[in-house]
């Protein structure tokens, strides 16, 4: 009997040998796998925060604003929704977005492509409202006023063109075709 219990006994101390490690093993996986749930959900909470209700911006004038501007007044004077006369000449901004002119360029070339240069015009102007001075945009409007028959306003951002780019890939094409709006007058 006691070889029986012996070997009984050595066979459960093998056993718990191999159980200890696993069952440490999985309590270190469960408190890692609780510590990513906990910052996962920390996560979503800063998410849903928003920041800005921690930051406000200070708009206010600078404190000696009206003694170093004393005209500023008048400058702004009908800008914010009031009736009294906008005198400044300020018109309606649009921010410099060379993304947006490019996209309204390649919309362009489609209406022209098809030989619709009154949506062409439209989309080579707009992109000239996103990027002021764009070479391209003004000589692809000066083809359009062409098609359309204006000749004064092709002639006009024909020169726009030559202005912004004189020695550029269009400018000859630019000067035969100033040149031929002046001989078919």
């Amino acid at each position: 009997m006691s070889i029986r219990f012996g070997l009984l006994y050595l066979g459960t101390l093998t056993l718990l040998a191999t159980i200890a490690p696993l069952a440490t093993l999985t309590q270190a996986q469960d408190a890692a796998d609780k510590a990513a749930q906990q910052r996962a959900a920390n996560r979503n909470l800063e998410a849903q925060e928003s920041s800005s209700h921690d930051t406000r911006v200070d708009i206010s004038p600078p404190k000696d604003d009206a003694k170093n501007h004393p005209a500023s007044r008048e400058a702004v004077e009908g800008l914010d929704g009031s009736d009294a006369p906008d005198t400044t000449g300020v018109q309606e901004f649009h921010p410099w977005n060379p993304m947006k002119a490019l996209k309204s360029l390649e919309v362009g070339d489609f209406y022209f492509k098809r030989k619709n240069y009154r949506a062409a015009l439209e989309r080579y102007k707009e992109a000239l409202t996103y990027k002021e001075g764009d070479a391209a945009a003004s000589y692809k409007i000066a083809l359009c006023q062409e098609k359309l028959g204006d000749r004064a306003e092709a002639r006009k951002y024909y020169e726009q063109y030559l202005k912004i780019l004189p020695e550029g890939p269009l400018a000859k094409d630019a000067h035969s075709s100033l040149a031929r709006l002046e001989n078919a007058h």
